[in-house]
């Protein structure tokens, strides 16, 4: 491995201003599960490593009323998994949380990372979009939110500017009455990525009918997959067998799903919908 050279600010001010100075050619390190994998293959080579280690001001994890959950970049994923705060606002990104990898990678890798990295096959990406999370970046530049939404755009890539650091990830407070569910299938014994990942975000009219429906795919595609006509399929409806089964067909039809080792293009459609369909079920039931 080539000689690299390794930047290790004490702020998030000095952080930027590094990243600035040197983003044609730097990689950021957080948490280092992914990046240091592909050091070893050399599927990459940056002049120079800026280390986030030794940013305290983004380990927090907090609840703000009016705003919802903020969690930082720097929080690892057992951290967050096993936190008191998000077990009580948003139980199923804590659940979510403990799917991913093992202990020793959730003890390693990092809330920040994971979303930065931006893999296909990562848990937590398509909750968090079912959920309306957004992070926020700093650059030099200043401080802007990115709904997740928006922030996916390929495999592993996301619209930070390369002179950009996430910051803080923000999940805001679900609507009384709100349910959600994430189910994961593994197709492949000896890993634990999913070949379909599939969160439901469901809040109802007081009479029972759903008000909103969010149904967001994973791993499935370059980036989770959501279909928006079939989500207004159950507004004002109630969440019969039949309606559930249309809206399960709909993500089927509706999603080109890639292929790899984890399964073909067709397999995955057709798990697309078993899992839609069981995703919503076992949200209604309340498992």
């Amino acid at each position: 491995m080539p000689n690299i050279k390794l930047l290790q600010p004490t702020s998030l001010n000095e952080a930027v201003s590094l990243l600035s100075e040197h983003s044609d050619e730097t990689k950021i390190v957080s948490g280092g599960t992914a990046l240091v994998i592909m050091l070893r293959n050399r599927l990459i080579a940056p002049a120079t490593l800026l280390s986030l280690g030794r940013l305290q001001e983004l380990r927090s994890i907090r609840h703000e009323p009016g705003t919802g959950l903020r969690i930082g970049a720097l929080v690892t994923i057992r951290e967050a998994e096993i936190s008191p705060i998000v077990r009580e606002k948003h139980a199923v990104l804590a659940q979510t949380f403990a799917k991913v990898g093992n202990i020793r990678i959730r003890n390693a890798a990092t809330v920040g990372g994971n979303l930065t990295e931006a893999d296909y096959a990562s848990d937590p990406p398509c909750v968090l979009v079912a959920l309306r999370a957004r992070v926020k970046a700093r650059s030099v530049k200043g401080e802007r939110e990115i709904p997740l939404t928006d922030f996916f755009k390929g495999f592993y890539e996301t619209v930070l500017a390369p002179d950009e650091i996430l910051t803080e990830l923000i999940v805001p407070d679900q609507a009384p009455g709100s349910r959600a569910t994430y189910l994961k299938y593994v197709s492949r014994s000896s890993e634990d990525r999913p070949c379909v990942g599939m969160a439901v975000v469901s809040e109802s009219e007081s009479d029972g009918s759903c008000k909103d429906l969010r149904l967001v795919a994973g791993a499935v595609s370059e980036i989770p997959q959501e279909i928006a006509s079939a989500e207004t399929m159950a507004r004002g409806r109630h969440l019969s067998d039949s309606l559930i089964e249309e809206i399960a067909g709909a993500y089927a039809t509706g999603i080109e799903p890639l292929s790899d080792l984890r399964g073909s293009a067709w397999y995955r459609q057709q798990i697309i919908r078993v899992m839609a369909r069981r995703a919503m079920q076992q949200m209604l039931a309340g498992n």
